[in-house]
């Protein structure tokens, strides 16, 4: 198989025993093979430059400068008018939301009050407070016992003390 691995010992040999070659040998003559192949029939010569650029100093261009300023104030600007766009749409969303929420708010208390003007019709009937107050024992009021306030049609209406004389304890 030739995806086994084989001894050292195996490489170059035939199937009687025979060693041809070595396996530095082999690997030597493969490698020249590539070579050969590679590079034609010239050799290639490589040299190694050392370069020192920590002396080189990058002059200031005016105009690049100038023209990097300007880029950078027109993308501020156009950056802060998409912002300010963003703002007003979300802005406007949350907005029709809230005017939505208030509408159904709205419905909901009408409902509500509808619901309790019926109730307090209900309950300020005469006819329903006459036949509890019969259920309770009360009767009619008879004449005389009714108090009312004098010349007073509101009965919160403020009323001026008046002076009467003081009764006096005898002492015995």
């Amino acid at each position: 198989m030739a995806t086994q691995a084989m001894p050292a010992q195996m490489i170059g040999q035939s199937r009687d025993g025979k060693r041809r070659q070595t396996v530095a040998e082999r690997n030597l003559a493969l490698f020249a093979a590539q070579q050969r192949a590679r590079r034609g029939p010239t050799p290639e010569v490589f040299f190694t430059k050392h370069l020192d650029n920590t002396r080189i100093v990058k002059a200031d261009d005016p105009q690049r400068t100038r023209e990097m300023r300007s880029f950078s104030i027109s993308m501020a600007m156009l950056f802060l008018l998409v912002m300010v766009y963003v703002w007003q749409h979300l802005s406007s969303i949350e907005y029709g939301y809230r005017v939505e929420a208030q509408k159904q708010q709205l419905s909901v208390m009408k409902e509500e009050n509808r619901q309790l003007r019926l109730n307090e019709a209900q309950m300020t009937d005469p006819g329903r407070i006459d036949q509890l107050a019969r259920q309770l024992g009360l009767n009619e009021p008879q004449p005389g016992q009714v108090v009312r306030p004098e010349n007073s049609s509101d009965p919160n209406a403020p009323v001026l003390a008046q002076v009467s004389q003081p009764h006096v304890l005898a002492v015995q």
